[in-house]
């Protein structure tokens, strides 16, 4: 028999997010939905992000009774909410994964523009996601042009780890 879509919740999300969203289902019991993530380095590409959740929800509309984008705005330039509106699927508010980690009313009065967020996945995958791609680790006079303008660095730590602590430090 195939299975009914009654109640299947698919939740398309970025790659950096897959560790707290299956920890969310797996505490939360939350058989009832499925993660679909997309490449976080998707993020360095925000061109990607719309065309890649755009084919998910095309592809994916017939197994599910709802689709949820675990997605702020990513750099869209507003281009995820309008599609997301247009497929008819909800997603998350916010200008990005850093504002809904702190809550978006509580970042927007942070005003901390100037500043460079890490999360525990930036830190685990920081040569992988941000050193690499960015080509650091063969220009590296290109360190000062791309954090120049950063006056701190917040590191949003999702769970307790003193080795990440570190690391981040």
């Amino acid at each position: 028999l195939a299975p009914t879509r009654q109640g299947r919740i698919l939740l398309i999300a970025c790659g950096a997010l897959a560790r707290e969203v299956l920890a969310l289902k797996a505490t939360s019991g939350w058989d009832h939905m499925d993660l679909q993530c997309l490449p976080a380095n998707w993020h360095h590409f925000p061109d990607r992000i719309v065309p890649g959740v755009e084919k998910l929800v095309n592809e994916r509309r017939h197994a599910y009774e709802t689709i949820f984008v675990v997605y702020a705005d990513c750099g869209t330039g507003g281009l995820l909410e309008t599609k997301c509106a247009e497929l008819g699927v909800e997603m998350i508010a916010g200008p990005h994964c850093y504002s809904f980690f702190e809550g978006n009313d509580v970042f927007a009065g942070l005003g901390e523009m100037t500043a460079f967020y890490l999360t525990d996945f930036s830190v685990r995958q920081f040569d992988a996601f941000i050193w690499k791609p960015l080509g650091l680790d063969r220009h590296p006079e290109l360190r000062d042009m791309y954090f120049g303008n950063y006056t701190k660095l917040v590191y949003q730590a999702q769970v307790n780890d003193p080795t990440l602590d570190r690391k981040a430090e």
